[in-house]
Protein backbone atom coordinates (compact mmCIF):
# COMPACT_ATOMS: atom_id res chain seq x y z
CA UNK A 1 0.00 0.00 0.00
CA UNK A 2 1.35 3.42 -0.86
CA UNK A 3 0.93 5.56 2.50
CA UNK A 4 1.80 9.32 2.29
CA UNK A 5 4.10 10.70 5.73
CA UNK A 6 4.44 13.67 6.19
CA UNK A 7 6.11 15.46 9.56
CA UNK A 8 7.55 19.04 10.22
CA UNK A 9 10.30 17.62 12.09
CA UNK A 10 12.96 15.15 11.86
CA UNK A 11 11.81 14.15 16.05
CA UNK A 12 9.60 11.68 18.02
CA UNK A 13 8.97 9.14 15.74
CA UNK A 14 8.92 11.06 12.62
CA UNK A 15 11.73 8.51 10.83
CA UNK A 16 10.25 5.42 12.72
CA UNK A 17 7.18 5.50 11.33
CA UNK A 18 9.08 5.73 7.60
CA UNK A 19 11.30 2.75 8.22
CA UNK A 20 7.99 0.82 10.08
CA UNK A 21 5.97 1.56 6.95
CA UNK A 22 8.73 -0.26 4.57
CA UNK A 23 8.86 -3.09 7.33
CA UNK A 24 5.39 -4.32 7.10
CA UNK A 25 5.68 -4.04 3.22
CA UNK A 26 4.27 -0.43 2.24
CA UNK A 27 5.37 1.70 0.28
CA UNK A 28 6.27 5.69 2.11
CA UNK A 29 6.28 8.76 0.18
CA UNK A 30 7.68 11.63 2.24
CA UNK A 31 6.39 15.01 2.63
CA UNK A 32 8.32 18.06 4.46
CA UNK A 33 10.99 16.94 7.01
CA UNK A 34 11.05 13.69 5.46
CA UNK A 35 11.55 14.25 2.05
CA UNK A 36 14.83 16.98 0.38
CA UNK A 37 13.16 20.25 -1.41
CA UNK A 38 10.10 20.65 0.70
CA UNK A 39 8.70 23.05 2.79
CA UNK A 40 8.90 21.51 6.03
CA UNK A 41 6.17 23.39 8.01
CA UNK A 42 3.44 21.38 9.37
CA UNK A 43 0.91 23.33 7.31
CA UNK A 44 2.13 22.42 4.28
CA UNK A 45 3.63 18.93 4.80
CA UNK A 46 0.75 17.63 6.30
CA UNK A 47 -1.58 19.03 2.79
CA UNK A 48 0.57 17.35 0.86
CA UNK A 49 0.36 14.62 2.56
CA UNK A 50 -3.35 14.71 2.92
CA UNK A 51 -3.59 15.51 -1.12
CA UNK A 52 -1.60 12.27 -1.89
CA UNK A 53 -4.62 10.46 -0.39
CA UNK A 54 -7.37 12.85 -2.39
CA UNK A 55 -5.58 12.32 -5.21
CA UNK A 56 -5.46 8.56 -5.01
CA UNK A 57 -1.77 8.67 -5.05
CA UNK A 58 -1.85 6.95 -1.77
CA UNK A 59 -4.63 4.57 -0.07
CA UNK A 60 -3.44 6.14 3.32
CA UNK A 61 -1.35 8.85 5.02
CA UNK A 62 0.20 9.62 8.48
CA UNK A 63 1.10 13.03 9.44
CA UNK A 64 3.18 14.41 12.27
CA UNK A 65 3.73 17.48 14.39
CA UNK A 66 4.38 18.27 18.11
CA UNK A 67 1.34 18.04 18.93
CA UNK A 68 -0.10 16.24 15.91
CA UNK A 69 -3.29 18.86 16.40
CA UNK A 70 -2.13 21.14 13.59
CA UNK A 71 -1.31 18.16 11.27
CA UNK A 72 -4.71 16.59 11.40
CA UNK A 73 -6.01 20.62 11.02
CA UNK A 74 -4.07 20.62 7.63
CA UNK A 75 -5.25 17.44 6.24
CA UNK A 76 -8.79 17.98 7.39
CA UNK A 77 -8.80 20.94 5.35
CA UNK A 78 -8.70 18.32 1.96
CA UNK A 79 -11.23 17.85 0.14
CA UNK A 80 -11.87 13.83 1.09
CA UNK A 81 -9.98 13.77 4.08
CA UNK A 82 -11.02 12.31 7.15
CA UNK A 83 -7.69 12.99 9.36
CA UNK A 84 -7.84 11.26 12.99
CA UNK A 85 -5.48 12.67 16.18
CA UNK A 86 -5.00 8.90 17.48
CA UNK A 87 -2.80 8.51 20.94
CA UNK A 88 -3.20 5.19 21.14
CA UNK A 89 -4.26 1.81 19.23
CA UNK A 90 -8.25 2.16 20.05
CA UNK A 91 -8.56 5.62 19.44
CA UNK A 92 -6.84 4.02 15.85
CA UNK A 93 -8.75 1.56 15.54
CA UNK A 94 -12.27 3.52 16.31
CA UNK A 95 -11.25 5.95 13.91
CA UNK A 96 -10.82 3.47 10.87
CA UNK A 97 -14.07 1.93 11.98
CA UNK A 98 -16.30 4.68 12.73
CA UNK A 99 -15.04 7.32 10.84
CA UNK A 100 -13.67 5.60 8.34
CA UNK A 101 -10.88 7.62 8.42
CA UNK A 102 -7.94 7.42 5.70
CA UNK A 103 -4.74 9.82 7.38
CA UNK A 104 -3.80 8.90 10.40
CA UNK A 105 -2.16 12.14 12.87
CA UNK A 106 0.49 11.31 15.37
CA UNK A 107 1.94 13.71 18.28
CA UNK A 108 5.55 14.12 17.68
CA UNK A 109 5.69 15.00 21.60
CA UNK A 110 3.60 12.19 23.05
CA UNK A 111 3.98 9.25 20.35
CA UNK A 112 6.41 6.80 21.78
CA UNK A 113 8.09 3.98 19.38
CA UNK A 114 6.76 1.33 22.00
CA UNK A 115 3.41 3.02 21.12
CA UNK A 116 3.74 3.11 17.75
CA UNK A 117 3.67 -0.40 16.60
CA UNK A 118 0.05 -1.10 18.49
CA UNK A 119 -1.49 1.99 16.92
CA UNK A 120 -0.65 1.28 13.22
CA UNK A 121 -1.15 -2.69 13.86
CA UNK A 122 -4.58 -1.31 14.98
CA UNK A 123 -4.92 1.65 12.28
CA UNK A 124 -4.27 -0.99 9.09
CA UNK A 125 -5.75 -4.02 10.68
CA UNK A 126 -9.56 -2.47 11.23
CA UNK A 127 -11.50 -1.11 8.03
CA UNK A 128 -14.60 0.31 8.07
CA UNK A 129 -17.51 -0.13 9.66
CA UNK A 130 -20.82 -1.66 7.51
CA UNK A 131 -23.12 -0.41 10.08
CA UNK A 132 -25.93 1.59 8.51
CA UNK A 133 -25.28 3.94 10.90
CA UNK A 134 -21.41 4.84 10.52
CA UNK A 135 -21.90 4.87 6.63
CA UNK A 136 -24.59 7.08 6.99
CA UNK A 137 -22.59 9.56 9.29
CA UNK A 138 -19.14 8.92 7.08
CA UNK A 139 -21.00 10.34 4.21
CA UNK A 140 -22.99 13.23 5.81
CA UNK A 141 -19.59 14.70 6.36
CA UNK A 142 -19.08 14.78 3.03
CA UNK A 143 -22.45 17.10 2.87
CA UNK A 144 -20.98 19.19 5.98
Amino acid sequence: MRVAVASDERKGVAEAVVEELRRRGHEPIPHGALANGEREDWAWASEAAAREVADGRAEQAVVCCWTGTGASIAANKVDGVRAALCGDAETARGARRWNDANVLALSLRSASEALLGGILDAWFEAGPSGDEADVANVRHLSEI
